[in-house]
């Protein structure tokens, strides 16, 4: 039996000087209590059959701990991306060693490619990439060639309402793409799309079979997921909504 695998990286004691783009800056960032919560997310990961992998901290990259758009995995393939913020390429650092550790081989995003992982988005044999904040048409088009081997089919959409698709859009276990309708530019880019109640609702992490783990933050989504037979863990995590995160950007999901 494969292990379950998850990507973290504890979040930096410079947290609340975090890049905001598309939210007002919140001057209430608290470093204690992102930190509680995020082990509180590992624990809830843990709890659920994942073994952690703990990439190497990133203390001067305040964003370091949205793990998640440093790396795209298919496979046993590694991504490592090249961010659409400058400031943040340095987060990447280390993510090769940890990855080469257990099993991955890596190929690397090149200028004048940017890609975050935030946007990209996975669901069987489809890979769906956001374009317009982040990421670029070279750094998609890196991503489709390193893909070229998986038989997927790489999709671009448009993302202008959110920092990243993944901020407007995630796949349930059976492929049902769920958003906030306030933030999802063309909600037909999808034929199976479904409207949550809360933004906060918009992202899920696939935590294996119809298990998943959303914010404490969408109660009324998280009923509706349940209505629908899913089995639902919430944690909270606030203080990285504050700057614009969600709960697929604290991890990455890998192979075991």
């Amino acid at each position: 039996m494969h292990r379950r695998l998850a990507l973290v990286r504890r979040p930096s004691p410079l947290l609340a000087d975090g890049i905001v783009t598309h939210i007002e800056r919140s001057p209430s960032v608290d470093a204690d209590l992102a930190l509680r919560q995020w082990e509180e997310y590992c624990a809830a990961l843990e709890h659920r059959g994942w073994d952690l992998i703990e990439a190497p901290p990133a203390d001067q990259c305040p964003d370091g701990v949205f793990v998640e758009d440093q790396v795209v995995v298919f496979g046993d393939l590694a991504v490592l991306c090249r961010s659409g913020a400058p400031e943040r390429r340095a987060e990447r650092a280390g993510l090769r060693e940890t990855l080469e550790r257990v099993g991955y081989r890596c190929v690397e995003i090149e200028a004048p490619g940017t890609l975050d992982g935030g946007d990209v988005l996975k669901w069987g044999r489809t890979v769906w990439v956001g374009a317009g904040g982040r990421s670029n048409e070279a750094g998609t088009a890196q991503l489709e060639q390193a893909l070229s081997g998986f038989s997927v089919t790489v999709r671009r959409v448009s993302v202008t309402r959110a920092l990243h698709l993944k901020s407007a859009v995630t796949a349930l276990p059976l492929g049902t793409v769920i958003g906030h309708e306030t933030t999802v530019d063309d909600p037909a880019q999808w034929a199976d799309f479904l409207a949550v109640p809360e933004e906060e609702g918009a992202h899920v992490v696939l935590l294996g079979g119809m298990s998943v783990l959303m914010s404490a933050a969408a109660p009324r989504t998280a009923h509706l997921l349940q209505g629908r037979g899913h089995d639902v863990s919430m944690v909270d995590i606030s203080e990285f909504e504050k700057l614009e995160g969600c709960v697929t950007c604290l991890s990455v999901r890998l192979r075991g």
